[in-house]
């Protein structure tokens, strides 16, 4: 047995089709919105015209030789490793979720043996970008890490 179909049957069709894809992009757009903090800069044309620069001075922090391992101790305090890095060096950090909730803190960091620094406060649980900032006179390092 056939049925005729309809205009209802093809409202139906159309309707469910679109109600999915419609469903389907909500969802994915929430994912993408909660999901991720992000790093954005404010104008893109100004940030490109920045770029070489940016570059310069990658080039310039390379040529210092310097290094720097970070890892998080057991009782959370963020520890920072350095190889090349003048004693009297002074070590900060900004810490950011890089997931979830856009959670943002700095860190001061203290030298508790040569080439090594702890942070004076500890740092709560869960994955951390690491952005280490190492500063001598007017020589400045900067490197990204992830600590857990």
């Amino acid at each position: 047995m056939k049925r005729e179909f309809t205009g209802r049957h093809f409202t139906a069709i159309l309707l469910g089709w679109f109600g999915v894809v419609v469903t389907v992009n909500l969802f994915m757009a929430s994912l993408a919105t909660q999901g991720f903090g992000g790093v954005v800069v404010k104008n893109s044309y100004v940030a490109s015209q920045k770029f070489n620069g940016w570059l310069d001075a990658a080039r310039e922090q390379e040529a210092l030789g310097w290094s720097a391992a970070v890892d998080r101790g057991d009782d959370g305090h963020v520890l920072v490793t350095t190889q090349g890095v003048p004693s009297e060096a002074r070590v900060s950090a900004l810490l950011r979720r890089p997931l979830g909730d856009p959670q943002q803190t700095g860190l001061a960091f203290g030298a508790s043996a040569p080439g090594v620094f702890v942070s004076t406060d500890p740092v709560a649980e869960g994955r951390w970008i690491v952005r280490l900032i190492i500063e001598d006179a007017d020589r400045r390092w900067v490197g990204e890490s992830r600590i857990q």
